[in-house]
């Protein structure tokens, strides 16, 4: 019981089975215990500040949260299902999640600076690339001739190619061959000469094949989009306000544990 409000082993058993899908690690019962202990705590926390969600609202952060999996809200509650986790479980760690961000950042805000030994660096101009690895695989051992067989076969599919959609439609039912999910790389992220290639690319476009262990691999080029990137230094100012996000987070919820009536049964 906490606070008067019960948590049960049907609350435990889901968290459970949600933390094994997270993590792919099994938990520790009281540390679910605890999980769930503190969720309480958060909620009543907010409410205190007037701070709640409406189910409009939760369901629309799940939406969020399927959109990221790149998955519709109905995909992540099958896929939750098959697990044997309903969406109400999931939603409702959720709005603990959400509540107590909006909490803490309300009273004490968000860090400006991780500290002085950090010192704030802006953004600078950059790209974001999204885009699409594709292999057409060559089994190891394969004589030349194959490479270069598979070689123009990529040759041929880069003129066909002139979008994402089709590079995935054709790719997915080619044999021996595979196309992988989506990444976002900005301009940061990647050697100089792929971001040439990449700019000298249209979008929706193939780059030049080229031989590697595997076989013949190729980029499909999803968009190009200005961005403002973060360089090195400022990735790690961000790491250190998150840490002390993080630190003033655990002190206030350890104080208002200590002051929450919590009953084992």
């Amino acid at each position: 019981m906490v606070n008067g409000e019960p948590i049960t082993d049907f609350d435990i058993d889901q968290r459970t089975k949600f933390d094994i899908l997270a993590t792919h690690k099994s938990p520790d019962r009281q540390a679910v215990i605890d999980e769930l202990i503190d969720d309480k705590i958060k909620i009543k926390e907010a409410k205190k500040y007037s701070l709640d969600l409406g189910t409009s609202e939760v369901d629309q952060y799940y939406a969020q949260r399927a959109q990221a999996m790149r998955l519709t809200p109905e995909q992540l509650t099958k896929v939750l299902e098959i697990k044997g986790i309903r969406p109400e479980s999931f939603k409702s760690q959720m709005k603990a999640q959400v509540v107590w961000n909006k909490l803490v950042i309300g009273r004490f805000g968000y860090p400006r600076d991780g500290g002085k030994e950090v010192p704030a660096e802006p953004k600078i101009e950059g790209v974001e690339y999204k885009m699409q690895q594709i292999i057409l695989i060559v089994p190891q051992g394969s004589a030349q001739t194959s490479f270069q067989a598979r070689y123009k076969e990529a040759e041929t599919y880069r003129g066909r190619v002139q979008s994402c959609d089709e590079a995935n439609s054709l790719f997915r039912s080619t044999p021996n061959a595979t196309i992988r999910d989506s990444v976002t790389k900005t301009t940061l992220d990647l050697p100089e000469a792929l971001r040439k290639l990449l700019d000298s690319t249209p979008i929706g476009h193939l780059t030049p094949p080229e031989m590697t262990r595997q076989g013949i691999e190729m980029v499909v080029l999803c968009s190009r989009t200005p961005t403002m990137v973060s360089t090195e230094m400022n990735k790690r100012v961000e790491e250190a306000r998150r840490r002390k996000y993080e630190e003033i987070s655990n002190a206030y919820l350890r104080k208002i544990r200590k002051e929450a009536m919590i009953e084992y049964r």
